[in-house]
């Protein structure tokens, strides 16, 4: 068994489609068949099920994937010490962030950290928090940015941003005339929400939580996946929807939505990483640019803790 052996394997197990799993791993099919054949043939064992012209693991392939992507995260991990003997002159850091954190505040740090640094491959998965998480826990990302505290032993988290939330609504609609708004209100006006697992939702629900209003009460017209497709769906006039303000900054300057005066709590953007791995040169530095400030973000807290 082999380590690249491995890898297709997962890429194959990941997409349910060898041709797919070929294609993004720069291998022929034939290639990428032949390894999954192999490790079936040596094991004795049948690890997918083809269907048709589809595959999908048989009981055994999906106890295998979980240990695949143990060793595979190992073998990075003993790769990445021994890339940062080199210093900071190559190397590769994995980045995982949701999406209000991902889209608005970590592309410019990205940018300045990639010009001074172009040895260093960076690269960025947006997911919500619950996906950024999993992502840190396991061994996919070397550093995660989320939008709302973790409870995960396995995991340390670091304080790095402030971020101030808005009560939008368009423009066009008759509540965005009056402005002021009491929490008696909130029950009559139409909503538009993230989904369950983002960190805006997290905060919406603490919001509500906070003025007395079980999230079930309020009149939830549309959930969906991203910060964009809300932003989009409270321009068309929707309903109501609480966004970052990172994220409703253009609108609200053109005036196509209309802030709500609700005092709302502020919220901060969180590091997290596993507290058991090696902690490379190249993450280093990625904190020493958070603290710069020079860094493009919203209202800073105390600089974060470097990770020991």
């Amino acid at each position: 068994m082999t380590l690249e052996q491995l890898r297709i394997f997962v890429a194959v197990a990941e997409r349910e489609h060898v041709t797919q799993a070929a294609r993004d791993l720069h291998l022929t099919q034939s290639a990428t068949s032949a390894a999954v054949a192999a490790l079936e043939a040596r094991y004795a064992t049948k690890l997918f099920n083809r269907i048709g012209r589809r595959i999908e693991l048989t009981q055994a392939g999906r106890l295998f994937l979980n240990e695949a992507r143990a060793v595979l995260a190992r073998a990075s991990a003993a790769e990445t010490v021994l890339a940062a003997l080199a210093g900071l002159k190559r190397g590769s850091l994995a980045l995982a962030a949701s999406q209000t954190v991902g889209n608005y505040w970590l592309p410019p740090l990205m940018h300045r950290y990639r010009a001074t640094h172009p040895g260093i491959t960076v690269s960025l998965t947006i997911g919500n928090t619950e996906t950024v998480t999993t992502m840190v826990r396991e061994g996919a990302a070397d550093l995660g940015f989320v939008e709302a505290a973790v409870d995960d032993a396995a995991l340390s988290l670091t304080p790095v941003a402030e971020d101030e939330l808005a009560l939008v609504i368009s423009s066009t609609l008759p509540e965005a005339k009056k402005r002021a708004i009491q929490p008696a209100d909130i029950k009559r006006l139409r909503w538009v929400s993230r989904e369950q697992g983002s960190g805006t939702r997290i905060l919406f629900e603490a919001a509500m939580s906070g003025l007395g209003i079980a999230v079930p009460e309020l009149d939830i017209v549309l959930e969906l996946p991203s910060n964009e497709a809300v932003r989009a769906a409270v321009l068309d006039g929707a309903g109501a929807a609480l966004l970052s303000k990172l994220v409703v900054a253009v609108p609200l300057k053109s005036g196509t939505l209309v802030a709500l005066n609700l005092a709302l709590p502020k919220r901060q953007f969180f590091a997290l990483r596993h507290k058991e791995r090696y902690v490379t040169q190249a993450e280093q530095e990625f904190y020493r640019f958070i603290e710069s400030p020079q860094t493009p973000r919203p209202r800073t807290q105390s600089r974060p803790a470097k990770p020991r």
